[in-house]
């Protein structure tokens, strides 16, 4: 057995083999080997974990809008990093919108980076944005190390990030065809003009704005150009209608290459549960019925959808708050990057679903999505990123203790199963006092298992 710094042995951890007893060997930061808990090898430093706890691979979530540079009263590297790990993830990839500037052009991709540089506790990768004026730029944007690219159907609110055309995803998706990149796509159609809306504080009202037909309309037509492109990668992110879903799951079953997520916030609310004025709910697409949410489980569980990630996207509590819970005014998204593992065992722990189930959502796939090779699983070669957690343990979510600069969430006063009891990056217990974060570019593993190109 060779050598190694650490050993940790725990009598449950996620494999891809399952989940099994099992020592884990750390040299240098990466996982050297995954053998028997009783495996007789000197390391100097040997922890045995506990009986109520479970090792998974480091949580990767591929959907942050961390908002730095720029709207740092929202959220931070700092903050939104320290969040990441409490809540057992040690990767994220951070969105291209509601930074200043928006991450489109190569001078801000580097702002971006020198904005994150010394400030992230968990490893950091950067999305691009593709926007009718950069379709030129993307080879470039991925040679100086976005891991992917991110567009919009609808109106993003944004002056500087339009919405492109399905033309446009089109030719966007043929140009990273010639690099392998990947195509994140928000599928809601446009909406109509309509005349200044009054003031809304019933949610029903609100969801009444966004006919599920939004998203399956968009959905369809995104179908249609992935079928066309036989090298593109195009992949869907935040399916909230479980009808865009079946449509996914037919495109798969015949053969189209098409990958899709959902999140938390649709697995673990339902239209039903959103009180009057609870704008802290809102995000786009919205949350729908139950219907939606039960279906959403079952094709999760069938593979339509590949991955459950958060769409972490916080603003200003004060801006909340001031616009007295009217939903038409008030700013979309939902906090909750430091409790999207817990939100989404609460419920998978009901409909008896393993956490090996769980670990290949959060952490294998979306790894696989940005192209992170030595992220995602707890095997030999791979980064030694854990996730050690209670599952059986509940706690109420109290705002207050939350690592968000904008705590305000959703989720607040829910009891949910799952504590993170500790998360390790690269070898190492995540300590808040000495921020060791990477910035991502590509990797990938040659035939040996060697990581290459990386950032």
């Amino acid at each position: 057995m060779a050598a190694v710094g650490t050993v940790i042995r725990a009598p449950r951890v996620i494999t891809p083999d399952g989940e099994r007893p099992a020592a884990i060997g750390v040299l240098a930061g990466r996982i050297a080997f995954v053998e028997d808990i009783e495996t007789d090898v000197q390391a100097p430093t040997d922890i045995r974990l506990e009986d109520d706890v479970v090792v998974l691979p480091g949580l990767v979530d591929t959907h942050v809008h961390l908002q730095d540079p720029g709207h740092t009263e929202w959220e931070t590297f700092d903050s939104g990093t320290r969040a990441a790990a409490a809540g057992g993830i040690t990767t994220v990839v951070d969105m291209p919108l509601d930074s200043l500037p928006v991450t489109v052009t190569l001078s801000a991709l580097e702002t971006k980076r020198q904005a994150a540089t010394g400030r992230c506790h968990v490893d950091v990768g950067f999305w691009a944005g593709v926007t009718p004026d950069n379709l030129h730029s993307l080879r470039e944007l991925h040679d100086a190390g976005a891991l992917g690219f991110k567009c919009f159907l609808a109106n993003t609110g944004i002056d500087e990030f339009p919405p492109v055309s399905p033309e446009q995803v089109e030719a966007a998706l043929n140009e990273l065809s010639g690099f392998d990149g990947v195509l994140l796509v928000h599928a809601e159609d446009p909406l109509p003009p309509r005349p200044e809306l009054s003031r809304v504080t019933r949610y029903q009202e609100f969801l009444s704005q966004y006919p599920p037909e939004t998203e399956t309309r968009a959905v369809s037509r995104l179908i249609d150009i992935a079928a066309r492109s036989h090298h593109g990668r195009l992949h869907i992110v935040h399916v909230s209608n479980a009808d865009s879903a079946a449509m996914i799951y037919r495109a798969r079953r015949d053969g189209i290459a098409i990958s899709a997520e959902t999140c938390p916030h649709y697995l673990a609310f339902s239209s039903a549960d959103i009180p009057e004025g609870g704008t802290e709910f809102k995000v786009c697409p919205p949350i729908r019925g139950a219907e939606h949410r039960t279906r959403l489980w079952e094709y999760l569980r069938r593979g339509a959808l590949d991955m459950v990630v958060s769409d972490h996207s916080p603003s200003a509590a004060a801006y909340k708050r001031d616009e007295g819970g009217d939903f038409t005014h008030a700013p979309g998204g939902i906090s909750s990057l430091q409790i999207s593992l817990p939100a989404v065992w609460t419920v998978a722990r009901q409909k008896q679903v393993p956490l090996s189930e769980v670990a290949l959502w959060m952490a294998t796939r979306p790894a696989e999505l940005a192209g992170l090779a030595t992220k995602g699983l707890v095997a030999p070669g791979r980064d030694a990123d854990f996730c050690v957690l209670a599952p059986d343990e509940r706690f109420t979510v109290d705002p207050a203790e939350l690592a968000h600069l904008q705590p305000r969430t959703a989720y607040a006063g829910r009891t949910l199963y799952g504590v993170v009891r500790q998360t390790w990056l690269r070898g190492f217990p995540i300590d808040f006092s000495h921020p060791r974060g990477t910035l991502l570019a590509h990797s990938r593993t040659d035939a040996m298992g060697q990581e290459t190109g990386t950032g």
